[in-house]
C-alpha cells in the first residue's frame, strides 16, 4: 500500500476562511514565534554565561591550590585556611575542596565534604569543564578535578577536587524559565487579540471597495471610491477600479444611446411601410397606385436591410475569433476601383472624382474587401457632402511604417464640436440631411471597426465650408 502525503494534510476547507481570520493567525504565530526566539536564546546565553563563571571560578580556585602547593608546599596553614575556612565564610555558592596525594589518599577535605557528595562521581586526570553532580541534600553542584604538581621541582603529582554548590543559579534558571512559560501564555492570550485587531483595521479599505461594488448596477454606475488614507497599494486598487466604473458607465451609456437609435432607426422604415400598406389598403386603387405603393415600401424595405446588414458586419467586427482574408493589394488599383464604381454618382451632381496615384504602386497586406468598403464608405460620405462643382481626391502614400490612405473633399466640413463623434454610432451631423438622404449614421463606424481590424487607425480633419480629409493609416507590419 502506497502512502500518499497529501493524505496527512489538513482539508483545504481548513485553510479557507476571512482574510481577517488568516490575517490575524498570521500575525498571532509570527509574533509567539519571536517570543519564543527572544526568551529561548536569552535562556540559553544565560545558562552559558553561567556555566562559563561557575568554571572559572573553578578554576581560579584549583590556580591558588597549584600556586601555593608548588611555591610553598609546606606550608598548611595557607593551605588549610584556602581548603576550609574560606568555603565557610561564604553564605551563597560555598564551594568544597578534597587534596589528594599520589596514591589517591585524602591529604585535607572541607568539612561536610564527604557527607553532602558522592565522592566517587569525581573523575578522575585533568578535566577542562566541570560536571553537574546532585548532593545528598538535593543540592546541584559543578565538580571538576585536577593534577597539580608539588614543589618547583615536583617530585609528586597531587589531585584536586573540587564541587561547588550552584543552587542558587538553579534556582534563577527555574525563576527565569516560570517566567518564559508566563510569558509565552500570556503571548498566546494577547497576540491573537492584537492580531485581529491590526487586520481588521488593515482590511477596513477593502471591506469599503466591497460595499461600493455591491451597490454598483446597470441603473446606478456613479458610485466611486475615495481613496483618501488609503495605502498606496489599496489606493492604486482604488483608483483602478473607479476607472474600469468610468469605462463601464461610459460603456452603458452608449449602448443606451446605441439601443435607442436601433429601435428609431429601425421604426422609421417599419412605420413608412405600415402607413403606405394602411393608406393603399383604405381603399380601392388603381394599378399604378398599387405600383407605387410597392415602389416606396421597396425602398423602405432596402434601407431597412443595409440597415441591418451594417449591424450585422459591425457585431462581426467585434468578434475577436473574426478572421480578415489577407493579401498583398496594390492600393493604387484599389482606389481606381472605388472611383469607378461611385464615378456615376459624383458625375450627376456635378463633382470630380480624382484618384492621385504615385508613380510606383503602393503595395499594403490587408483584406482587400473590407478595405475597399472602409474606402467606399468614405467617398459616399464626400459625394453626399460636398455641392456641385466640388472635387474629391483619392490618393495613396508609403510612409516609413505605414501606409497611408487620405480622401478629401470641398464639401461643407464639420463643426469642430463634431469631430471627436463622428466616428459613434448612429452619430450624424446633420440629422434632418441624412434622414433624407437615407443615411444611418453608420458609414464612419463601420470604417473605424475595419481599421482596428487590420491595427491601423482613422483620422479626420474637417473646416466648415473648406472641406474634410480622412486619413486611414495601416501598419506595414499588420498582425495576422
Amino acid at each position: 500500500m502506497s502512502w500518499n502525503p497529501a493524505s496527512n494534510l489538513p482539508p483545504r476547507s481548513f485553510w479557507r476562511g476571512t482574510l481577517a481570520f488568516r490575517l490575524t493567525v498570521g500575525y498571532a504565530l509570527a509574533g509567539l514565534l519571536m517570543v519564543i526566539l527572544a526568551t529561548a536564546s536569552l535562556y540559553v546565553v544565560l545558562v552559558t554565561e553561567l556555566n562559563r563563571s561557575t568554571d572559572l571560578f573553578l578554576s581560579d580556585k584549583v590556580n591558588v591550590v597549584r600556586t601555593i602547593l608548588r611555591e610553598r608546599p609546606d606550608d598548611w596553614d595557607n593551605l588549610r585556611e584556602e581548603v576550609e575556612e574560606e568555603s565557610a565564610a561564604r553564605q551563597y555558592e560555598q564551594f568544597y575542596i578534597r587534596l589528594l596525594d599520589d596514591q589517591q589518599h585524602p591529604l585535607i577535605t572541607t568539612p561536610g565534604m564527604a557527607e553532602l557528595l558522592d565522592l566517587q562521581k569525581f573523575p578522575t586526570g585533568t578535566q577542562k569543564r566541570s560536571l553537574p553532580a546532585v548532593g545528598t541534600n538535593g543540592h546541584v553542584f559543578r565538580i571538576t578535578t585536577a593534577l597539580v604538581p608539588v614543589g618547583s621541582r615536583p617530585a609528586r603529582m597531587d589531585t584536586v577536587q573540587i564541587a561547588i554548590d550552584v543552587s542558587q543559579k538553579e534556582a534563577l534558571l527555574a525563576r527565569y524559565r516560570y517566567w518564559f512559560w508566563a510569558i509565552l501564555a500570556t503571548s498566546v492570550a494577547i497576540f491573537p487579540l492584537v492580531g485581529y485587531r491590526i487586520a481588521r483595521q488593515g482590511i477596513r479599505p477593502v471591506e469599503e471597495i466591497a460595499n461600493t461594488a455591491r451597490h454598483i448596477s446597470s441603473t446606478n454606475l456613479r458610485e466611486r471610491i475615495h481613496p483618501e488614507g488609503y495605502p498606496s497599494e489599496l489606493a492604486s486598487l482604488a483608483g483602478t477600479f473607479n476607472q474600469m466604473l468610468d469605462r463601464l458607465e461610459e460603456s452603458f451609456e452608449r449602448i443606451s444611446r446605441f439601443s435607442a437609435d436601433i429601435a428609431h432607426d429601425l421604426r422609421t422604415p417599419v412605420n413608412n411601410i405600415r402607413g403606405e400598406a394602411e393608406v393603399a389598403l383604405a381603399r380601392a386603387r388603381t394599378l399604378d397606385e398599387y405600383r407605387e405603393v410597392l415602389g416606396s415600401c421597396l425602398e423602405e424595405t432596402v434601407r431597412l436591410s443595409n440597415l441591418i446588414s451594417d449591424l450585422l458586419f459591425l457585431a462581426r467586427a467585434e468578434n475577436p475569433l473574426g478572421h480578415l482574408h489577407w493579401a498583398r493589394v496594390n492600393l493604387g488599383e484599389l482606389l481606381d476601383s472605388v472611383r469607378e464604381y461611385y464615378d456615376g454618382a459624383a458625375a450627376e451632381g456635378g463633382i470630380s472624382l480624382i484618384t492621385e496615384n504615385r508613380d510606383e504602386p503602393v503595395i499594403a497586406e490587408l483584406d482587400r474587401m473590407l478595405m475597399q468598403r472602409a474606402v467606399g464608405n468614405l467617398v459616399a460620405n464626400a459625394v453626399a457632402h460636398t455641392p456641385p462643382g466640388g472635387s474629391v481626391i483619392l490618393q495613396a502614400n508609403a510612409e516609413a511604417n505605414s501606409v497611408r490612405i487620405e480622401v478629401s473633399d470641398t464639401g461643407v466640413g464639420i463643426p469642430p464640436e463634431a469631430l471627436p463623434r463622428v466616428f459613434d454610432r448612429f452619430y450624424r451631423v446633420d440629422p434632418s440631411r441624412c434622414q433624407a438622404s437615407g443615411g444611418t449614421g453608420l458609414g464612419l463606424a463601420i470604417v473605424q471597426s475595419i481599421m482596428v481590424l487590420h491595427n491601423g487607425n482613422a483620422e479626420i480633419h474637417s473646416q466648415p465650408g473648406h472641406g474634410t480629409r480622412v486619413t486611414l493609416r495601416i501598419p506595414v507590419a499588420a498582425s495576422r
